[in-house]
């Protein structure tokens, strides 16, 4: 005997109509045999039914493409899990069994059942007489995308003989017959078969019905049972020590679905050489910030031993990033559904995509920062090394394009301060090089000019090498303290070193000229 137990989903909030478009033809699974047909083009319903056996000349949707295509996106994402074909298509509906069917028609032809957004018989999925069931569009935002596909999901969830999930305080009093969910933003969450139209995350659900606080139902076992489906045959395997799905860690895209509470997929690959290691795993969803997304994403990432090195599972996102460095060898993945701080992980399932790669390392990361300090420029500097350093060259522009060595300091140091003679803002960065002869830069910093400096800064207490400061470029004469030539030359704009290696300790004369400027120092090599 057929249960005509009557379901209906919340009260109507506004009311308009629409005009026609033509409905894209799409297929979550087109090989599965049980069928739901959103149909969004109008249709003649006569049905006992429905309408005391009246004639509906039910009007089409009067949704864009656009709004059909997300309708479908977050329907068919809803029963992912299953065995079972969301369509707009009516061929593969006509295909189906009529034991395994049904029509949700969307339309906002609703002024023969007031006051709701949605009405299905209980358990109709079964029935083989075609009953539909309606989700009235123009009682839903109206002509919300997001509210029409929250409506078909839980009307045909009605028809595969799910009843409302309902909430109950601590003393066992209905509190909600729609449970409406807990949470906001991305990781918001509510069930199907309650109040979903304000949550994001949607998913199928293990919890009371309006019948008691006692009457648990669940969802995923009643779909599963009594309806001619199952799930999706398991697309990847679940343990790490059995056969895990090998990918390419330069290259990586990865489809894979999330079908029970249990169910886990396991990849494995290996690096050839120490690297950096980025990976993305995003739930199927419709839009930016995992919109519509029903499925909130735990990775777990395993070494060659196959002990746990860490589980990303970030509480704010449903999605999972993966920045980091790894050393050569092999690895292993597991990606599974979690819940979160709004919803358990019974009904954290749905489809995923992976995008990553990994490329070989930088010889080291460098930091740099910089700060005016009387009247001088100091520079900070850190690093991680990832191959042995040659040297640092600290680098210097005017224009943050055209730069020049400034000075260059060994790989132990990690900091300089100088007085500049530039007349503007200078920008720096470092030059570092390994023994390899790789090149790897730091960040670039920008520093105010100073006031009130010389054409030229020289140290006047050396040991190997007299260092300039230059603001342009010059020429320079040194002598020793009985005025005899010692070196002479030229230098540019920026920082310079005069060599006195091997010169006799004692007093010189630095004779230094730019363009116009001329400027003498008393140097003592000690």
């Amino acid at each position: 005997m057929k249960n005509k137990m009557l379901q209906t989903l919340l009260p109507a909030i506004a009311l308009i109509s629409f005009s026609a478009f033509s409905q894209p033809i799409l297929s979550s699974y087109p090989s599965a045999t049980a069928t739901i047909y959103l149909d969004f083009d109008g249709e003649e319903v006569n049905n006992p039914l429905w309408n005391n056996g009246g004639t509906i000349n039910c009007a089409a949707s009067g949704l864009s493409t656009a709004q059909i295509t997300e309708i479908f996106n977050r329907v068919a994402e809803d029963y992912r899990p299953f065995n079972i074909n969301i369509t707009t298509d009516i061929n593969a509906f006509f295909a189906a069994p009529f034991d395994k069917r049904v029509r949700v028609i969307i339309t906002p032809t609703s002024d023969w059942f007031a006051g709701v957004g949605g009405v299905a018989y209980l358990g109709s999925f079964t029935w083989g007489d075609d009953t539909p069931c309606f989700a009235f569009c123009n009682r839903l935002g109206p002509n919300s995308a997001k509210m029409v596909a929250e409506c078909c999901s839980h009307e045909s969830g009605h028809t595969l003989g799910l009843s409302h999930q309902s909430k109950y305080d601590g003393s066992c009093n209905l509190t909600a017959t729609y449970h409406e969910g807990n949470g906001t933003g991305e990781t918001s969450w509510a069930p199907i078969m309650g109040n979903s139209y304000y949550r994001n995350m949607s998913g199928w659900n293990n919890g009371p019905t309006p019948y008691g606080c006692n009457n648990t139902q669940d969802n995923l076992s009643i779909i599963t049972a009594i309806n001619g489906f199952t799930y999706r045959t398991d697309d990847h395997n679940d343990d790490i020590n059995n056969a895990p799905t090998a990918i390419n860690p330069a290259s990586i895209y990865i489809n894979g679905l999330i079908s029970t509470s249990t169910d886990k997929d396991a990849f494995t690959f290996s690096l050839p050489q120490n690297v950096n290691f980025h990976l993305n795993a995003k739930p199927f969803s419709v839009n930016a910030d995992n919109e519509g997304a029903d499925l909130d994403i735990r990775v777990s990432l395993y070494n060659a031993s196959k002990t746990l090195i860490r589980t990303y599972n970030p509480a704010g996102t449903m999605c999972v990033t993966i920045d980091t460095i790894l050393n050569a060898g092999s690895y292993y993945l597991i990606v599974d559904g979690t819940g979160n701080n709004n919803a358990s992980d019974y009904g954290s399932l749905g489809s995923y995509s992976i995008t990553g790669i990994s490329g070989v390392l930088p010889i080291c990361d460098a930091q740099l920062s910089g700060a005016v300090n009387q009247n001088k420029h100091q520079l900070n500097w850190t690093m991680i090394f990832y191959e042995t350093i040659s040297n640092i060259s600290i680098q210097a522009s005017k224009d943050g394009i055209n730069y020049n060595s400034l000075n260059t300091v060994s790989s132990r140091q990690t900091s300089f301060s100088y007085m500049p003679t530039l007349h503007s803002d200078i920008y720096y960065r470092l030059k570092i090089s390994s023994t390899s002869g790789k090149v790897n830069y730091s960040n670039t910093i920008q520093l105010k000019k100073v006031a009130g400096v010389s054409s030229f800064i020289v140290s006047t207490f050396v040991r190997d090498a007299v260092s300039i400061s230059a603001a342009e470029n010059f020429r320079y004469r040194l002598m020793d303290a009985n005025g005899n030539l010692v070196n002479k030359g030229s230098g540019t704009a920026g920082f310079n070193k005069i060599n006195m290696a091997g010169k006799p300790t004692g007093m010189y004369i630095l004779q230094m000229e730019g363009s116009g400027q001329q400027q003498t120092e008393r140097i003592i090599r000690q």
